[in-house]
């Protein structure tokens, strides 16, 4: 949509040091946890770097608070299995490798993501 002469994706980037621009997510997907705003997509960059994952994605879920921490879902390679003691690793290989306040708090096992036509993942679906 327009906002004035200007067309309005929902898309949100942030800017380093040198000017370089860099893809965080869409605004719709971004969560606030613990009062700071996360990129699902920049946790799922991390859990897909550990060798056990095929594929993730990552959204807001809703503690025994109410407070909203990261949930993943994870598609593994073929020859894992599913496991807590996997799950925990993820959880530990995400805090060696984010800010902690980043790390997925639970991570639930399945065999796809529910997708579109064109590939794109529908976090929408994962929501509950």
């Amino acid at each position: 949509t327009f906002r004035g002469e200007w067309l309005f994706t929902g898309d949100k980037y942030w800017m380093d040091e040198e000017g370089y621009y860099y893809h965080a997510g869409r605004s719709d997907d971004m969560m606030k946890v613990g009062g700071i705003w996360a990129s699902p997509m920049e946790i799922e960059s991390v859990i897909i770097s550990h060798p056990a994952v095929v594929e993730c994605a990552v959204v807001a879920k809703a503690d025994q608070s109410d407070l909203i921490k990261p949930k993943a879902y994870v598609v593994l390679q073929d020859g894992e299995n599913p496991s807590e003691a996997l799950a925990e690793q993820l959880i530990d290989y995400c805090r060696e490798h984010m800010s902690a306040y980043k790390r997925p708090r639970w991570v639930e096992f399945v065999d796809d993501l529910p997708k579109t036509a064109t590939g794109k993942i529908q976090r929408f679906k994962l929501r509950d």
